[in-house]
């Protein structure tokens, strides 16, 4: 089977090299590049993306796929044409959707899509503008990362700093329980555990439709150099959360200012605007509970918040929310946010779908998110003003 990996930044390139490390031999990697030029200097460096981690520089191949007897293991290809079984999407989020658009003749309900990207509400979108028939959409795996990393060159990732990628599966549209056996209270505690035969049973076909599914998440699993852990899609909304509002604080904070992650840590000022989007967030997530489970009315919700019986998750509240701001930014202390990388070199930023999406959020729920949508409107800001036009 191939994997189809659909960006070739700082991650989608660490995870192109680790696949091409743990792959099978009968299983491939095509690197999809965005244009030609990008093909080109992939071509100018051999083909071959090299990864440096405190200085040691590792490698994997890319050839292009001429025959099958000219794969190298785990036989890294380029850019083919044919269906796509796996498609692992490593871009900025406001692309991600255009992007997969452009494939959707190659996508079909057999496909499983990966979203390995930064902020929140891309799904959402991808459902609604793309995939909006349940029965003809595809399986998607929705990912948490927390590595660092940044191109020195095209093909050339420094592993800045080591974490961890939790990913979950979406809940089947056509109704299989990927996490049946976490549920059986009758096996011992120890057993429940995700399995990948609630996918699909080794003894089922070859030509099972969830069959890519399971080669995904098995694929994934075996990244044991980047940490990826198969967990419950709850656990990994939960991660994403809270990454969210991480971002939704550092990456904004740093790119208006134009400092470092760590030199938040010496203003008092900071550390209110910090506190304030933690608040406004844990409000819009403690209301988005309240709404998912059902059992009150708008009125009612809104009194049971604000007397602090919320089904809000421990991990959602503003204290512990502040606590793993602070925690990112002290251990990624010397690391520029990629949105402060962003607004210098004048791009696109993805603050519609971090402080945008906490926003939208908090305002279906009638929430100001005064503090969070100051700072998303001084994004725009700063992007719509570069430093360089700044008289001084």
């Amino acid at each position: 089977m191939l994997f189809h990996v659909l960006g070739l930044g700082p991650i989608g390139s660490l995870v192109s090299h680790h696949l091409c490390k743990t792959l099978d031999v009968k299983h491939g990697v095509v690197l999809i590049h965005k244009n030609t030029l990008q093909l080109q200097k992939a071509n100018r460096a051999g083909n071959t993306i090299k990864v440096e981690r405190h200085g040691v520089v590792d490698t994997s191949s890319a050839f292009r796929r001429k025959s099958s007897t000219r794969r190298s293991r785990p036989g890294c290809a380029l850019h083919i044409h044919r269906p796509i079984e796996s498609l692992i999407v490593a871009l900025k989020a406001y692309t991600v959707v255009d992007a997969i658009k452009s494939l959707v003749p190659r996508i079909s309900p057999k496909s499983t899509i990966v979203l390995l990207h930064n902020g929140m509400g891309v799904y959402e979108r991808l459902v609604e503008d793309v995939f909006r028939n349940p029965e003809l959409r595809p399986q998607f795996i929705v990912a948490s990362n927390d590595h660092g990393a940044w191109n020195k060159d095209y093909f050339h990732t420094v592993h800045a700093g080591v974490g961890s990628i939790n990913f979950g599966i979406v809940p089947d549209p056509r109704g299989t329980n990927f996490e049946a056996m976490t549920g059986q209270e009758d096996l011992p505690e120890g057993e429940r555990r995700l399995s990948l035969d609630c996918i699909m049973s080794p003894n089922e076909p070859g030509d099972s439709p969830y069959r890519p599914l399971r080669n995904t998440v098995a694929a994934l699993s075996g990244l044991t150099g980047l940490d990826a852990v198969w967990k419950p899609i709850s656990h990994v909304e939960l991660a994403m959360k809270r990454k969210l509002v991480v971002n939704s604080t550092v990456n904004p904070l740093t790119a208006i200012i134009g400092c470092r992650n760590g030199e938040l840590l010496e203003s008092q000022e900071a550390r209110k605007i910090i506190q304030r989007v933690c608040f406004e967030a844990s409000q819009a997530f403690a209301m988005q509970a309240q709404h998912e489970a059902g059992s009150w009315d708008d009125k009612e919700k809104r009194a049971m918040m604000q007397a602090g019986f919320s089904r809000l998750h421990p991990s959602l509240t503003t204290r512990a929310l502040e606590e793993e701001c602070l925690r990112v930014i002290k251990v990624t202390a010397n690391n520029n946010s990629s949105m402060s990388v962003d607004v210098r070199n004048g791009s696109y930023t993805e603050i519609n779908f971090m402080n945008g999406y906490l926003v939208g959020l908090g305002r279906s729920f009638d929430l100001p998110m005064t503090t969070t949508t100051t700072l998303l409107n001084l994004v725009k800001l700063r992007t719509a003003i570069p430093l360089d036009r700044v008289a001084w």
